[in-house]
This record gives structure tokens, C-alpha cells and sequence, in this order.
């Protein structure tokens, strides 16, 4: 028990330790170039505990469930040797990691208002709740099949250089034709993907699986499905309002 409290007791320092550059600029401005008082501080205060000890008990089921899960898994994977299995398995992770990201329901909710507002769609809840759901199975189904083409990468040993290259040009000459309201939308889809729920177990499936393939090299073939994750919701989004 005490060596649990003191591990958590560490996490909570490690959090504070974090978190401190950000409540100093805040602070700072607040106080010195607005010069004004915290409003409500008390629930100033009682947020910035919530966050730090949310931070440290974050870090620590990454650490202790989420990465060894995830590396485990796609070990397993690579023992059986089913391609079908690992593939579909890649793309419901990235799919369901995608869907239930905190980041990704935000801002496709902030886009039906703001698409509403601007009489892209009707001006009613039942619009802005489609147009976010669609919005979000799209940017879903991208990462799902981001995750494939990663595990293809490590699999096959194809240069990621290449195919990230190849991937910007794409969304380069489709920026051109794709519809102005869409283009912020689908550019700002590539970096809400990639937060709190996808990033731990996506990195893990990567790692895990370079790990468990002989010739492959965790450091440089294990890391990169983000990068994936990151562009072809750009390219599938563009692509949704050019045909929708």
C-alpha cells in the first residue's frame, strides 16, 4: 500500500511538474498584463487539482493497462499468423479509438453549429446532430484504415517517407478542388484524431507488433501509425465534401 501511495504520490509530482509552464503563463498574463484577479478562483484551484491528478492517474494506465495490452495483442496476432485477423483487427481499433475520441466529438460537434449558422445545412438539432455524426464515422473510418496501411508498413517494410510524401501531395491537389467550406474541417480532423484514447493503444499495436516480427526494428519500424492517423483523415474528409 505505501508503495503504491508513493508511486502515485510521484505521478502527482511528475503531473504538477508538467502542467507548471502553462499555469505560469496563465498566471502571469493574468496577473501582470491584464491585472485582474482569477475569477472564482476556489474553482480555479479545485480544477487545476482535478487536472493534475486526472494527468497522474492518466500516465499511469497508460503505463500499467493500455501499452502492455496493446503490445500483447499484437503479438498474439503475429503468432497466429492470420493477415485477414490482424488487418480487421487494425482497422476496429483505429475505427473505434477514433469515434470515441473526446477531441473528435468536440469539434465535429463546434462544425454542424458552425455549418448550421452559415446555412451549409438546415437550421434545426436533428441537422447538426447527422452532419456530426457523419462528420465523425468519416474521420472514423479514415484512421481505421490508416492503422491497415501502417500495419502493411511494418509488415511489408515500405519506407514511410514515401508514403507520407505521397499522402500531402495527395491532399495538396485535392485541397485545390475540394469545397473552401470543407478544407479547415478536414485539415483540423487530422490532428483531432490523434489524442488521449487513440494515441496509447495505436502506438502500442505498432511497437508490439515490430517487436514480435524477426528483421523489424521497434524504433524504426514500430512508431509511425500516428502519422497515418494523422493524414488520412485529411484525405477522406476532403474527399467527403467533394462527393457530398
Amino acid at each position: 500500500m505505501t508503495a503504491v501511495l508513493m508511486l502515485f504520490a510521484g505521478r502527482i509530482i511528475d503531473a504538477f511538474r508538467d502542467l507548471a509552464p502553462v499555469i505560469a503563463v496563465i498566471a502571469f498574463f493574468q496577473i501582470v498584463v491584464l491585472q485582474q484577479s482569477f475569477p472564482n478562483l476556489p474553482d480555479v484551484v479545485v480544477g487545476l487539482v482535478c487536472v493534475i491528478a486526472g494527468l497522474a492517474l492518466f500516465i499511469q494506465g497508460l503505463e500499467s493497462g493500455l501499452f502492455p495490452l496493446g503490445e500483447s495483442i499484437a503479438q498474439e496476432f503475429s503468432k497466429k499468423g492470420s493477415l485477414t485477423a490482424l488487418l480487421a483487427f487494425a482497422f476496429c481499433l483505429g475505427f473505434g479509438t477514433a469515434v470515441a475520441e473526446p477531441a473528435l466529438i468536440a469539434v465535429a460537434g463546434e462544425a454542424a453549429k458552425v455549418a448550421s449558422e452559415a446555412g451549409a445545412i438546415a437550421d434545426s438539432v436533428e441537422a447538426q446532430e447527422a452532419y456530426a455524426f457523419n462528420l465523425r464515422i468519416v474521420v472514423a473510418v479514415s484512421v481505421g484504415a490508416a492503422i491497415v496501411l501502417g500495419v502493411l508498413r511494418i509488415l511489408k517494410g515500405w519506407p514511410i517517407h514515401r508514403l507520407i510524401i505521397g499522402g500531402y501531395v495527395l491532399v495538396t491537389v485535392m485541397t485545390a478542388f475540394a469545397p473552401a467550406e470543407i478544407i479547415g474541417i478536414a485539415y483540423d480532423s487530422g490532428g483531432v484524431t490523434t489524442s488521449t484514447v487513440t494515441v496509447p493503444l495505436v502506438t502500442a499495436l505498432g511497437v508490439g507488433l515490430a517487436r514480435s516480427i524477426r528483421g523489424r526494428n521497434p524504433m524504426v519500424d514500430g512508431f509511425g501509425l500516428i502519422a497515418f492517423a494523422c493524414l488520412m483523415p485529411i484525405i477522406f474528409v476532403l474527399a467527403y465534401g467533394m462527393v457530398v
